[in-house]
């Protein structure tokens, strides 16, 4: 492993907060008594529900249907009864139907088993193993990106001879403060992770894997190098750890590819156009269990962290959980908790109830403090270019925003609205406090409306 670090260019430094949570150890949730699986977990089209009311379901059983290219499956994560139908509100705000399931708690597995089966024990990769079989296993199993996009990852491994892909990066930054699920993955099981890269390689036919974790995870980057070593690895992937320097967002896909391999992907081009792909961590460890042990994805690990919670953890979940039991096992709420974030303080969005239900894409739980939340009046712009300065997609975010604010999408378009990854660095260096973030967020709709008439 080299020494040298890697970066982008701008970016910022926000308190890290991962103190709250990095050194406890992954707890095992007890088994909900109910479960409610949202039909739009991922990038893409919803799923249609298969089941109805009363239906015996197995466990890792398919509850709602994939019939788009670009969606996935959702799996029963134990055995149970399907319930009454009901709506539940995601984080983005879209109320969504579920499939409510009575899990039969006589016969689910313990939390203990149900954890060794995703990620534990030894792995190996058979000598004589057929790499044709990746890509419908991956499909079938309902596996999406799990650092939050929640994109179909069988979209993205489909090979495309037009655009073929030579370097997989896993990403294991978690530049998002606050959260800690990607790195206690890395730190207690790292072998899934190297095991499901390699996958991954050789579905797409890559020949380079770097696993790219940043420089203030020293105990995660001695761990993963160590599993690399010991890995079978019979394809012939070269695989190692590319160290990265600590900097928001270094997760984001386009920076990652920027700063890892020193190419800029187009816009609006997507990583293959630089024969690049991204795939999370946690994504890395779901392709080992999904292809090696034929398990689908129904649990992940969630970091409940912040100043607002009693006993913040990394916990391990079955997807379905309502936050409320997350949040309860941890303590419960403190007396001065402000506010509730699905995500970490930069890309979170704030939820007024917990009732929401954990999905393939949620990494963290974020309690504030009255003390943690920003109380700032906003002003007027003064021109000062600090949210251009730190801008990782090169855009002039007030020219954005304004343009938002007064739907002059002739503007918006002009200045690329569409290329904004929403990360906040520009509101958090605004010193107007300007809610940049929202404002440009409500600019994309803006246009995407305009684009459907």
């Amino acid at each position: 492993m080299s020494t040298q670090t890697y970066t982008f260019p701008r970016g910022i430094h926000p308190p890290e907060g991962k103190s709250f949570a990095e050194n406890n150890a992954i707890e095992i949730l007890p088994t909900p008594k109910k479960l409610f699986l949202a039909v739009q977990q991922h990038i893409g089209a919803p799923c249609a529900p298969v089941v109805k009311l009363k239906d015996e379901v197995g466990p890792d059983a398919v509850v709602a249907s994939a019939d788009a290219f670009v969606s996935a499956p959702i799996h029963a994560p134990y055995a149970g009864t399907v319930g009454r139908p009901a709506k539940k509100t995601l984080p983005n705000g879209r109320r969504v139907a579920t499939v409510a399931l009575d899990v039969d708690l006589d016969h689910a597995p313990s939390g203990a088993d149900m954890l060794n089966i995703v990620y534990g024990g030894d792995w190996e990769i058979p000598a004589d193993f057929d790499v044709n079989s990746i890509f419908p296993a991956v499909k079938s199993g309902g596996l999406v990106g799990m650092g939050g996009a929640a994109f179909p990852t069988h979209v993205k491994i489909a090979k495309n001879e037009k655009k073929p892909i030579d370097t997989i990066l896993i990403n294991g930054c978690e530049c998002e403060p606050y959260l800690t699920a990607d790195y206690r993955l890395m730190v207690e099981y790292p072998q899934p992770i190297v095991v499901g890269a390699i996958l991954t390689a050789a579905a797409v036919g890559a020949k380079t894997v770097y696993i790219c974790i940043e420089d203030n995870k020293p105990a995660a980057i001695q761990v993963v190098s160590k599993a690399i070593e010991k890995t079978s690895n019979p394809f012939g992937v070269d695989v190692s750890v590319r160290v990265m320097k600590t900097k928001y967002p270094q997760g984001g896909e386009k920076q990652l590819i920027r700063a890892a391999l020193g190419r800029k992907v187009p816009f609006p081009g997507l990583p293959m156009d630089v024969g690049a792909l991204v795939e999370n961590v946690s994504t890395a460890a779901a392709v080992a269990g999904r292809v090696l042990r034929g398990k689908a994805l129904t649990h992940r690990i969630v970091s409940v962290t912040g100043g607002g919670v009693v006993n913040p953890k990394n916990l391990f979940v079955p997807i379905g959980t309502p936050i409320s039991e997350l949040i309860e096992f941890c303590g419960g709420l403190k007396s001065d908790a402000n506010r509730i974030l699905m995500g970490g303080p930069m890309m979170g969005f704030a939820v007024g109830t917990m009732d929401i239900p954990v999905t393939k894409g949620t990494s963290g739980i974020t309690i504030l403090t009255n003390s943690e939340v920003k109380k700032s009046v906003e002003t007027n712009c003064v021109r000062c270019g600090r949210c251009v300065g730190v801008c990782p997609m090169n855009l002039i975010p007030t020219k954005l925003a304004l343009a938002s604010r007064f739907q002059n999408t002739d503007v918006l378009q002009a200045y690329h609205v569409a290329a904004c990854i929403e990360c906040g660095s520009c509101a958090f260096t605004c010193p107007a406090s300007l809610p940049l973030v929202q404002l440009i967020r409500t600019g994309k709709i803006q246009v995407q409306k305009l684009s459907k008439k």
